[in-house]
């Protein structure tokens, strides 16, 4: 009986968060989480130390930046958000799609932290994992620490062959070295929200059915200028 408790505790304190968010979320909060990825990859792409080289951004099939953050008692909750934008197949990059970003996991750390992250993904397959909803990072698909532009001389390494490479400012994070992220998995809700529609991750991210809003012009600019 005490198991049984203990087990419902857990599995309380891991959803309470996305489910807070999800209740919580306005067009405005969709909206600053939009504009919070961008200034996370710009941020990356404008610190030496952090940059993704030219030469890994234009293999990138697509570009997934999450915004995380760490917090619990007993349990270490990863919980956050993020976007994804994939590449056409006439070099154009589709709309940003808001998506979720999580992980919980025993022996965390106590508190919360903040992680940002920019994933490039290499292939047309993977992003499409997320058409079932959700998929684990560096277990449905093989994730591995990218190289950075400080480190130009390992940018050839058979490294990038890997479906995802992914960018954190996470002190000790060697390039090559195989990461496992967490999950990321669909929020139709919030895209609903945000683009005023009822087309869903698919469709948003493969159609020109829904056009772009004038809040994601930025970030789509943006990126179309680094991985043109």
């Amino acid at each position: 009986m005490k198991k049984l408790f203990l087990l419902s505790l857990v599995a309380l304190v891991c959803a309470a968060p996305t489910a807070a968010l999800a209740a919580q979320l306005t067009r405005a909060d969709a909206i600053t989480r939009i504009e919070t990825c961008e200034a996370i990859l710009q941020e990356f792409m404008t610190d030496p130390a952090h940059a993704i080289p030219p030469s890994i951004l234009q293999q990138a099939r697509a570009l997934i930046i999450v915004n995380q953050f760490k917090a619990g008692f007993f349990l270490g909750v990863k919980d956050g958000y993020g976007v994804i934008l994939v590449k056409k197949a006439d070099g154009r990059w589709s709309i940003p799609v808001l998506i979720s970003a999580g992980e919980a996991s025993l022996g965390l750390q106590l508190g919360a932290k903040s992680v940002e992250s920019v994933m490039v993904i290499t292939n047309d397959q993977t992003p499409k994992l997320l058409f079932n909803q959700r998929f684990n990072v560096g277990v449905d698909a093989k994730a591995v620490a990218g190289p950075k532009a400080a480190e130009r001389e390992r940018a050839n390494h058979p490294i990038i062959d890997a479906p995802v490479l992914i960018y954190s400012k996470s002190k000790g994070l060697f390039a090559g070295a195989t990461v496992k992220f967490g999950y990321l998995s669909r929020n139709d809700e919030a895209n609903f929200i945000l683009y005023n529609t009822q087309y869903t991750l698919p469709e948003l991210l493969y159609s020109d059915w829904v056009q772009p809003i004038p809040e994601v012009q930025p970030l789509m600019n943006y990126v179309q200028r680094i991985a043109p």
